[in-house]
């Protein structure tokens, strides 16, 4: 999952049928390593284990060599647990740089009685770690370069999923932002309004419960939900699945409404035509500088909650000044999810883009 934040596992990525209940364990394909270790290592892979985070039980017992006059027992016993900070290659498929780090000092004093001095002893592993610094300066590198596949890898899986839109006609959008902005109010208000004119099928994102995709299926459009665990962000990969549960039909639109967060989603792109951020009047007119990653990632932004405006101390032009100035080229729509105002400008927006995926595609 994300490098970056460290969100998730692979086993707690689950989609939910809101109608039947039937839930399906997402399983995010097998990775294969190759540890090169003189040391027993034993993996406990799981089926759906992501790339490089494998529970490993490290149960060997390292040989030392103190630097002593004198020969004394240690009686170190080392079944403990390791966090070396060093990159190493097992002899099962990937390199990484797992962090070990020994549960015992090893620059510790020993006392004997046995007639010489006392003093600090350096051990040295005879083991196939090696203690070199160009391995230490090698960490941070190698987190770097395996951000940076991770997200090459979204980014193709993302650009199958546009594919698979576009040979359908069917408009997919992005709706991120922080937790109750009222996204989901929103999309409710959207379907209700436009049964009409659009078919709207929703996949919902969140890290536990189907409450959402059941409020969209009460609202009248398919829905499909994925739970991520402790994941922060849906990805390309997930969005697949959940497309297939779904099954649009073509010329439909799918709105993807993600995980509540301003940060990582961001990065991720899923195969959408385009991101929508949902900014609420009552998080503060300063979020676009606060975030500007994802307000530039976005397409749109729409200003939701406008009806509490004669409550709060929200300006509104400099909230929307804040945006371009991360964003010059978004598009702005003032809405209230509660009571319709301003949203007759989103519909129109969304039946545009609706027609235009359309078009394109063919």
């Amino acid at each position: 999952m994300c490098v970056t934040c460290g969100c998730s596992d692979a086993e707690s990525v689950t989609l939910t049928d809101p109608v039947t209940g039937e839930k399906l364990t997402m399983s995010r394909g097998d990775h294969e390593h190759a540890h090169e270790h003189s040391a027993a290592h034993e993996h406990a892979h799981g089926a759906a284990t992501p790339a490089g985070d494998h529970g490993h039980s490290h149960g060997y017992e390292p040989s030392h060599s103190p630097d002593h006059d004198a020969v004394h027992d240690h009686g170190h016993d080392h079944a403990h647990p390791h966090t070396h900070a060093h990159p190493h290659t097992h002899d099962h498929g990937h390199s990484h740089g797992h962090a070990y780090s020994h549960a015992h000092s090893h620059g510790h004093a020993h006392t004997s009685g046995h007639g010489h001095d006392v003093r600090q002893q350096t051990h040295t592993h005879a083991g196939a770690h090696s203690d070199s610094a160009a391995l230490h300066a090698d960490r941070r590198g190698t987190i770097l370069a395996l951000e940076q596949n991770i997200l090459a890898k979204n980014q193709l899986l993302a650009e199958r999923n546009r594919g698979w839109l576009a040979g359908r006609d069917i408009l997919a959008l992005n709706l991120v932002s922080s937790p109750g902005s009222g996204k989901t109010t929103l999309l409710e208000r959207t379907i209700r309004d436009l049964q009409a004119d659009l078919a709207i099928n929703v996949i919902e994102g969140d890290q536990a419960t189907a409450h959402d995709a059941q409020r969209i299926r009460a609202a009248g459009a398919k829905a499909i939900q994925i739970n991520t665990g402790t994941g922060c962000h849906l990805e390309a990969d997930m969005l697949a699945r959940g497309l297939q549960a779904l099954q649009p039909p073509p010329g439909s639109v799918v709105m993807i409404e993600n995980v509540g967060n301003l940060v990582c989603p961001a990065l991720f792109d899923l195969g959408e035509r385009a991101k929508v951020v949902i900014l609420s009047v009552t998080e503060g007119e300063d979020k676009p500088l606060k975030y500007p990653h994802m307000f530039k990632a976005s397409e749109v932004m729409l200003l939701n909650k406008i009806d509490l405006l004669p409550h709060l101390e929200f300006d509104v032009e400099r909230c929307i000044a804040y945006a371009r100035q991360v964003n010059p080229g978004i598009s702005v729509f003032r809405v209230s999810a509660q009571t319709g105002e301003g949203m007759s400008a989103w519909y129109a927006w969304l039946r545009s883009q609706a027609a235009a995926a359309g078009r394109i595609a063919s």
